[in-house]
């Protein structure tokens, strides 16, 4: 059951959602026990279907994308500009509640359901915060903009806070929903290489029609290194971007790395995974950073990859691997697992998504 919206809070009739990686390490309870039961899907699109009390700036009927942090703009981090980093949203989230501590879905008993990421949005309907929609152009099929809500504003944020420059060389590893979004960023910014590595040949080659320039089968690290150098130069890649989560891939991201450059660690790894570093590759000035969610301005960089789409600039639909119902949920989950594919979008409501199965 799904209670009507409060103050401050919207009802949205969902379109399409995407299936993201995060989706899997919250059901399999790698992020933390104690979130279940929850409802998942935090990479979606639909139209506004109801508005709670004093809702204004949104309509019923507008076409919206969903963003899972809505910002408050009044905490410590948003004031510092830190957006993704925003106290009540980060509190709300990891509680599995709406941004009033409370939750808008129950069970077939009654009991309490949590919110997936404030948002849900593996269903029919939804419950979400004023601030988690913003509008998408008419021109941009919603099974399209689903994807805009967490793969390519994660992947597009984080070669922005990389600061990837125009002929610079960058490598990206894993190459499944989100890292081709950030190989299509690294390729608007204008990196002169982007060499694409994964286990999957199936995936690099999506990788190339992203924008990657070199595709390079993940296989033995010290034969994969001197690939790589070869493509870039003997120090390695200007720029590392880790996009799978695991303790393996961000220690060779910073080996691939050449003296004075960049690692970007977008993968999201399950709780309790250390990393072991070189410590003396730090004297070659090495920088190993972390990213969320794209770490910039959640809303403003929806808005502008709104407009790059709306544009031509941008294609999201190369990316998706798989269609499938919302009763698909499950195998794209065990698709995930399995290392198969790159995104799979469910889509919820075919005459919304503009798009049939």
């Amino acid at each position: 059951m799904l209670e009507p919206p409060r103050a401050g809070e919207v009802l949205v009739r969902m379109a399409a959602a995407g299936v993201c990686h995060s989706d899997l390490l919250l059901a399999e309870g790698a992020l933390g026990e104690g979130r279940w039961p929850l409802v998942l899907g935090h990479e979606g699109a639909g139209v506004v279907e109801a508005l709670g009390p004093g809702v204004s700036g949104v309509r019923v009927g507008e076409r919206v994308v969903l963003c899972m942090i809505p910002a408050c703009g009044d905490c410590g981090p948003c004031r510092a500009g830190r957006r993704t980093l925003c106290e009540p949203a980060g509190a709300a989230s990891l509680a599995g509640t709406l941004l009033d501590g409370s939750s808008r879905l129950r069970g077939a008993r009654g009991e309490p359901l949590g919110h997936g990421l404030l948002l849900a949005c593996f269903a029919t309907h939804t419950v979400v915060p004023v601030g988690s929609v913003v509008p998408v152009a008419d021109s941009i099929p919603l099974w399209q903009a689903a994807l805009l809500g967490c793969g390519a504003l994660t992947g597009f944020g984080a070669v922005d806070r990389a600061g990837v420059r125009i002929g610079q060389s960058v490598a990206v590893i894993g190459c499944g929903g989100v890292g081709l979004q950030v190989i299509a960023a690294a390729r608007l910014a204008g990196a002169g290489v982007i060499v694409a590595i994964d286990r999957d040949p199936i995936k690099l080659e999506l990788a190339r029609r992203r924008g990657a320039t070199h595709a390079l089968l993940a296989t033995e690290e010290e034969a994969l290194a001197a690939q790589l150098r070869a493509l870039c130069g003997a120090g390695g890649a200007e720029h590392c971007f880790e996009v799978v989560g695991s303790a393996r891939t961000i220690r060779q991201a910073f080996a691939l790395v050449r003296p004075g450059g960049a690692v970007t660690v977008v993968g999201l790894a399950p709780r309790g995974v250390e990393v072991a570093l070189p410590a003396i590759d730090f004297l070659s000035e090495k920088t190993i950073a972390g990213c969320y969610y794209g770490s910039g301005d959640p809303r403003s960089g929806l808005e502008r990859l709104i407009a790059l789409v709306a544009a031509g600039r941008l294609e999201l639909g190369e990316v998706v691997s798989h269609l499938a119902p919302l009763a698909g949920a499950p195998e794209a989950l065990a698709r995930l697992g399995r290392g198969e594919g790159a995104r799979t979008v469910l889509v919820i409501d075919e005459q919304l998504a503009g798009r049939g199965l």
